[in-house]
Protein backbone atom coordinates (compact mmCIF):
# COMPACT_ATOMS: atom_id res chain seq x y z
CA UNK A 1 0.00 0.00 0.00
CA UNK A 2 1.29 3.33 -0.79
CA UNK A 3 0.29 5.76 1.54
CA UNK A 4 1.32 9.81 1.53
CA UNK A 5 1.98 11.41 4.93
CA UNK A 6 1.18 15.02 5.23
CA UNK A 7 2.38 17.53 8.23
CA UNK A 8 1.79 21.01 8.12
CA UNK A 9 0.96 22.03 11.72
CA UNK A 10 4.13 24.55 12.05
CA UNK A 11 6.75 26.79 9.78
CA UNK A 12 8.64 23.23 8.50
CA UNK A 13 6.42 21.41 6.32
CA UNK A 14 6.63 17.39 5.99
CA UNK A 15 5.99 15.13 3.54
CA UNK A 16 6.35 11.28 3.17
CA UNK A 17 5.58 8.72 1.35
CA UNK A 18 5.52 5.13 2.61
CA UNK A 19 5.20 1.19 1.20
CA UNK A 20 3.32 0.06 3.89
CA UNK A 21 5.44 0.38 6.82
CA UNK A 22 8.55 1.07 5.11
CA UNK A 23 9.60 5.01 4.25
CA UNK A 24 10.42 5.66 0.61
CA UNK A 25 10.64 9.18 0.80
CA UNK A 26 10.33 12.33 3.42
CA UNK A 27 10.69 15.75 2.73
CA UNK A 28 10.70 18.68 5.11
CA UNK A 29 11.18 22.45 3.83
CA UNK A 30 10.29 25.65 5.36
CA UNK A 31 7.06 26.41 4.07
CA UNK A 32 5.75 29.00 6.46
CA UNK A 33 4.03 31.90 4.54
CA UNK A 34 4.39 29.72 1.46
CA UNK A 35 2.84 26.57 2.21
CA UNK A 36 -0.37 26.94 0.16
CA UNK A 37 2.33 27.88 -3.14
CA UNK A 38 4.73 25.26 -2.09
CA UNK A 39 2.90 22.13 -1.03
CA UNK A 40 1.15 20.64 -4.46
CA UNK A 41 4.90 20.91 -6.15
CA UNK A 42 6.19 19.24 -3.19
CA UNK A 43 3.91 16.22 -3.35
CA UNK A 44 4.50 15.58 -6.70
CA UNK A 45 8.20 15.97 -7.03
CA UNK A 46 7.99 13.53 -3.96
CA UNK A 47 5.72 10.91 -6.30
CA UNK A 48 7.82 12.00 -9.38
CA UNK A 49 11.49 10.90 -7.43
CA UNK A 50 9.93 7.59 -6.42
CA UNK A 51 8.69 7.10 -9.76
CA UNK A 52 5.10 7.11 -8.81
CA UNK A 53 1.76 9.41 -9.29
CA UNK A 54 -1.26 10.64 -7.44
CA UNK A 55 -3.08 7.87 -8.88
CA UNK A 56 -0.60 5.18 -7.08
CA UNK A 57 -1.46 6.80 -3.31
CA UNK A 58 -3.88 4.31 -1.88
CA UNK A 59 -4.11 6.14 1.62
CA UNK A 60 -3.40 9.33 3.15
CA UNK A 61 -2.52 10.34 6.66
CA UNK A 62 -2.59 14.56 8.02
CA UNK A 63 -1.15 15.68 11.20
CA UNK A 64 -4.37 16.68 12.76
CA UNK A 65 -3.12 18.88 15.02
CA UNK A 66 -2.90 20.78 17.49
CA UNK A 67 -1.20 23.77 15.56
CA UNK A 68 -1.14 26.79 13.32
CA UNK A 69 -4.85 27.08 12.29
CA UNK A 70 -3.77 28.25 8.75
CA UNK A 71 -1.12 25.51 8.05
CA UNK A 72 -3.49 22.76 9.54
CA UNK A 73 -6.50 24.49 7.33
CA UNK A 74 -4.41 23.82 4.16
CA UNK A 75 -2.61 20.72 4.36
CA UNK A 76 -6.20 19.05 5.41
CA UNK A 77 -7.73 21.28 2.61
CA UNK A 78 -5.13 19.73 0.06
CA UNK A 79 -5.33 15.89 1.65
CA UNK A 80 -9.00 16.09 2.07
CA UNK A 81 -9.73 17.17 -1.47
CA UNK A 82 -6.90 14.25 -2.38
CA UNK A 83 -8.11 11.99 -0.34
CA UNK A 84 -11.92 12.59 -2.57
CA UNK A 85 -10.47 12.82 -5.84
CA UNK A 86 -8.45 9.73 -5.47
CA UNK A 87 -11.27 7.81 -3.38
CA UNK A 88 -8.54 6.41 -1.04
CA UNK A 89 -8.87 6.47 2.74
CA UNK A 90 -8.34 9.33 4.79
CA UNK A 91 -7.07 9.39 8.36
CA UNK A 92 -5.66 11.80 10.87
CA UNK A 93 -3.23 11.37 13.54
CA UNK A 94 -1.43 13.31 16.72
CA UNK A 95 1.41 13.05 18.95
CA UNK A 96 4.74 11.48 18.11
CA UNK A 97 3.76 8.30 16.85
CA UNK A 98 1.11 9.95 14.22
CA UNK A 99 2.31 7.80 11.03
CA UNK A 100 2.83 4.67 12.97
CA UNK A 101 -0.93 5.18 14.40
CA UNK A 102 -2.40 6.73 11.29
CA UNK A 103 -0.76 2.89 8.89
CA UNK A 104 -2.58 1.10 11.67
CA UNK A 105 -5.89 2.81 11.54
CA UNK A 106 -5.90 2.99 7.48
CA UNK A 107 -5.74 -1.05 7.58
CA UNK A 108 -9.35 -0.69 8.03
CA UNK A 109 -10.45 2.18 6.22
CA UNK A 110 -12.63 2.43 3.76
CA UNK A 111 -13.17 5.26 1.06
CA UNK A 112 -12.20 8.60 1.32
CA UNK A 113 -13.48 10.46 4.76
CA UNK A 114 -13.00 14.35 5.94
CA UNK A 115 -10.89 14.72 8.39
CA UNK A 116 -10.96 17.41 10.78
CA UNK A 117 -8.02 19.77 12.41
CA UNK A 118 -7.72 19.83 16.37
CA UNK A 119 -6.58 23.28 16.89
CA UNK A 120 -5.47 22.41 20.78
CA UNK A 121 -8.05 25.60 21.67
CA UNK A 122 -10.83 27.31 20.80
CA UNK A 123 -10.73 29.03 17.91
CA UNK A 124 -11.00 32.81 18.43
CA UNK A 125 -12.46 34.41 15.48
CA UNK A 126 -13.23 38.37 16.04
CA UNK A 127 -16.61 39.97 14.74
CA UNK A 128 -16.66 42.12 11.59
CA UNK A 129 -16.73 46.08 12.92
CA UNK A 130 -19.25 47.10 10.23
Amino acid sequence: MIILTVRTDKPEAEIGLFSDSQQLGYETWEAHRQLAETIHSKIDSLLKDHGKSPHDIQGVITFQGPGSFTGLRIGLSVTNALSYALQVPHVGGQGENWIKDGTAELATATGPSVVLPEYGAPVHITTPKK
